[in-house]
């Protein structure tokens, strides 16, 4: 576990219960919250000439958010619709607004936005406003019906139509806000979203009356990074017993524990290596490494792929993850996407 992912991990100990580090910092909780409040009421939201579906969450870090986005992505296309996503890009060097495609380096645009580009094919823009990303997305993009933005959920300048939160496996935390617990909004802002989606196995972790949906994951193919060779998990699992094979598992995602579980369904044994959240591979972390197969994802992957040494590592296979969104979802985001467009 690199410092950065010790220091993650002990943030989310103390956010899962309400202990003295929780009460601790609870007054500052209450300036987080008044600031918040303040900043939205004075904000005036902007309307871009399209529908507007915001995939976001309201727990800081990872919540499965971009698989789902992906997912969503797809099921509208396969509606007939045009879609074009756009994103802060966290993690990139500047704020600016840029467009992106699939050979953009992942420091000027995001490991999420660019592993959205590469899985979905669609136009995408990213910029700390998500108003003028979506303006310039349209610009260049006219034949985009829809947008889709990845995370922005707080992100009140934009004005949206559908609003769906992903509530991930470590649920709402302790139910305060930052920095005394992990939600950048309090629970109650469940209520006014269109649609949760639980992207866990515990359907317990949330209690509101907003219509929640399941999100199902599973492997998808790997793809050997060096070579493009494709194989399914459970052929590697064969090879790696049948060869006495030493494999590593390495995850630079806010939940890593999730993608570990899941290598070790499929009867895949070895260490594993937590990387921290959106982990920029400036060293190679594999270097030093003996293994003789490392199982990364596909939001590692589209930095790796622009290291010589990380790219060309034999040892590295990405493994891809397939979600499955209810079909009601769908109905539910489609027809309400419809409504909006008929008023645009």
């Amino acid at each position: 576990m690199t410092w950065r992912a010790g220091l993650e991990a002990w943030a989310h100990r103390q956010w899962a219960s309400r202990g003295p580090v929780a009460w601790l910092l609870s007054p500052l909780s209450l300036v987080f919250l008044a600031v918040s409040r303040s900043r939205r009421e004075r904000t005036v939201p902007n309307r871009l000439p399209v529908p507007v579906v915001v995939v976001g969450n309201i727990y800081v870090g990872g919540t499965g958010k971009t698989p789902v986005t992906i997912a969503l992505v797809r099921e509208l296309q396969a509606r007939g619709w045009r879609p074009g996503v756009i994103s802060r890009g966290f993690g990139r060097r500047e704020d600016g607004i840029r467009l992106i495609n699939e050979e953009t380096p992942a420091a000027e645009a995001g490991d999420e936005p660019l592993l959205i580009a590469r899985e979905t094919g669609v136009p995408v823009a990213v910029g700390r406003a998500r108003f003028e990303a979506g303006r310039a997305l349209l610009e260049a993009h006219p034949e985009v019906d829809l947008i889709v933005s990845d995370d922005g959920l707080q992100h009140a300048a934009l004005a949206r139509d559908v609003e769906i939160a992903v509530v991930g496996a470590r649920g709402l935390g302790n139910g305060w806000v930052l920095p005394a617990g992990p939600l950048r909004e309090p629970p109650s802002r469940l209520d006014t979203v269109d649609a949760i989606v639980l992207n866990t196995s515990n359907e317990a972790v949330v209690e509101s009356r907003t219509p929640r949906f399941a999100a199902s994951s599973c492997f998808g193919a790997c793809t050997q990074l060096a070579t493009g060779r494709t194989a399914l998990i459970d052929e590697l699992a064969d090879r790696i017993h049948a060869e006495k094979l030493k494999p590593l598992s390495a995850a630079g995602i806010a939940a890593p524990g999730r993608f570990f579980a899941m290598i070790r369904a499929h009867d895949i044994e070895g260490a594993e290596l937590e990387l921290g959240d959106h982990f920029d591979f400036a060293e190679n972390p594999f270097a030093n490494r003996t293994e003789d197969i490392i199982f990364i994802t596909g939001k590692d992957a589209v930095k790796c792929r622009h290291d010589p040494a990380l790219a060309g590592d034999k040892r590295i296979w990405v493994v891809g993850l397939e979600v499955k969104l209810d079909s009601y979802l769908i109905d539910l985001i489609d027809k309400r996407a419809r409504d909006a467009a008929g008023r645009h």
